[in-house]
């Protein structure tokens, strides 16, 4: 009787096992907490301020070619937002175009680059947003001038490897703390 048991046993469970078909689960991420959003307005000797998120950092850009160079860091997302500062010497084209060139170098990547154009003429800054879609190394680029005096470009990067499916909640998040610095910078000069 024993030598039909386990024999028996182990065709019911073989058959009551193999009757569902079997469906893998997606991979999942991990949930991010974002803080509430508030604003402080940065005090430096740059020829520019501008207000950054209270969860933010900035940095002086010891790389860069000029001390005019800033990072606005957001330690929680891994995130830079990295700013270069330019004086104009009647070279405003020449900075557009390299800009715009930087920008579009990540269409090896990109499913879509969206271009917006920013204009405040009370503080006399006007510019262009660069909202790049897909998995590109950079999500977000800008560039901003008084057309006489004064350039700045940033680009935003996350320092994770660029999947779009697991950075897109913080690119969202981050992308209104941009608008926001866009929106509030002056020039000091």
């Amino acid at each position: 009787m024993k030598r039909l048991f386990l024999p028996a046993l182990l065709y019911v469970l073989f058959s009551v096992s193999c009757s569902q078909e079997y469906t893998p689960k997606p991979r999942g991420y991990f949930r991010i907490d974002f803080p509430e959003k508030s604003y402080k307005k940065i005090n430096t000797s740059l020829p520019y301020s501008f207000e950054i998120a209270d969860y933010s950092k900035i940095k002086i850009d010891s790389q860069g070619r000029g001390t005019d160079w800033v990072n606005v860091t957001t330690p929680a997302n891994n995130a830079d937002l990295h700013i270069t500062y330019v004086p104009l010497h009647d070279d405003l084209a020449n900075h557009i175009e390299d800009s715009r060139d930087l920008v579009y170098d990540h269409t090896i990547k990109a499913s879509a680059i969206e271009e917006q154009v920013f204009i405040n003429e009370q503080k006399n800054v006007y510019g262009t947003v660069y909202y790049i879609e897909g998995n590109a190394a950079s999500p977000m680029q800008f560039f901003l001038t008084d057309s006489n005096k004064n350039f700045i470009r940033g680009a935003l990067y996350i320092r994770e490897i660029p999947n779009i499916d697991s950075i897109k909640p913080v690119i969202d998040f981050l992308e209104p703390d941009i608008v926001h610095l866009i929106e509030t910078t002056e020039w000091n000069n």
